[in-house]
């Protein structure tokens, strides 16, 4: 990790410390935690204990008093924040040589994105996708901000949310872009921005301008970032590490899909009367091909 990263990292972390602080067996737990970031990150809770001379519980009740539900949960983000802090090249080279012996990068792969979705399942809290789903319902317009390969997520709930018949785009295409759809956007509108592995600073600067502005903010990432997360109302966790160089995308559009399903259900009559109108265009655009039937030779 660089200075820098380092110096976040630690800042982050002592920030969650309960006032009263942490004493005796916990402490030790922290100073594993700060000092060694890459094994924290990756090791077991057994490996940690050893490590700090503690016992598996204590490692538990530590995590717990930093404000996670437990050692998995606050691991979850300590490698998602140690990841960022690496460049494409080093995540890559924190992946190699791992894995079963004999397994393919592809079966890998799959793998992790199977690990990841059961994750999701376990810890998304399903009343922030229904208040997000709600602003979105209620809302004049939204603005949904996603750039570099996780702006498939953006598009997709973006794309998904207008067929269910609300005013939905999607903010992809730049700073100048962003700029412009940030200047018209105010109170009774929602802002969600999508950033997994490393923030972009325009992302950010989006979200807290919009929070200004009395727009409503909410967040899907890996790592609640406090400059993101200060501005936004709800932040959802999205496990994003992926086998190779890049982030995974699997689990944020699993988490688009079941937005996009919760905000069809606010207003059924509305989603059915918008999809039925899309289907009449694009059958008046001839967009879909026709499959032949038995005895069709038109």
């Amino acid at each position: 990790m660089t200075e820098r990263a380092t110096d976040s990292f630690e800042e982050w972390l002592r920030a969650r410390v309960p006032e009263r602080g942490l004493r005796g067996k916990a402490a030790a737990v922290l100073e594993v935690l700060l000092s060694q970031p890459r094994r924290a990150s990756f090791g077991a809770a057994g490996e940690l204990a050893q490590i700090a001379g503690v016992n598996v519980a204590t490692v538990t009740r530590t995590a717990q008093a930093l404000g996670f539900a437990g050692w998995p949960a606050l691991q979850q983000e300590l490698r998602a924040r140690y990841l960022s802090s690496l460049s494409a090249g080093q995540v890559a080279a924190e992946h190699s040589g791992t894995g079963s012996p004999g397994s393919s990068p592809s079966a890998r792969s799959l793998r992790r994105d199977l690990d990841s979705l059961a994750l999701l399942a376990r810890r998304v809290d399903e009343t922030v996708l229904l208040t997000i789903a709600e602003a979105i319902a209620g809302a004049r317009r939204t603005v949904i901000v996603a750039d570099g390969s996780y702006a498939a997520v953006g598009l997709a709930l973006a794309h998904n949310a207008r067929l269910a018949g609300y005013p939905v785009t999607a903010v992809t295409a730049g700073d100048a872009e962003l700029a412009n759809a940030v200047a018209a956007i105010g109170a009774g509108d929602v802002l969600v921005a999508i950033s997994f592995w490393r923030l972009y600073e325009s992302t950010v600067l989006a979200a807290n301008e919009a929070r200004s502005r009395g727009v409503r903010v909410f967040a899907l990432t890996d790592a609640a970032s406090p400059a993101l997360a200060d501005a936004a109302e709800e932040v959802v966790m999205v496990p994003a590490e992926g086998e190779a160089f890049f982030p995974s995308l699997t689990a944020g559009l699993a988490v688009a899909q079941a937005l996009v399903t919760q905000l069809a259900a606010v207003d059924p009559a509305r989603t059915g009367a918008s999809i039925e109108a899309a289907e009449a265009m694009w059958t008046r655009f001839g967009l879909l091909h026709r499959r032949p039937v038995a005895g069709d030779h038109s």
